[in-house]
């Protein structure tokens, strides 16, 4: 019976590599994802705010 020819060394680095890469993106990404919505949706309502806050501003020192 004859043993089945050995991996290249290479593609064994490779998909250590790929393995390893996918597996802490996946985490990185899936924690992040929330926090980075959130933040997103925070910043965009405190920019409305502001823009609305300085445009009645502007519209109130217009009219005097």
């Amino acid at each position: 019976m004859k043993l089945p020819d050995a991996v290249p060394v290479g593609n064994v680095y490779a998909g250590t590599f790929g393995g390893m890469l996918f597996s802490v993106f996946g985490n990185i990404l899936a924690a992040d994802m929330v926090k980075t919505a959130i933040l997103a949706a925070i910043g965009a309502v405190v920019s409305f705010g502001v823009s609305a806050g300085l445009r009645a501003i502007f519209n109130r020192h217009r009219k005097l």
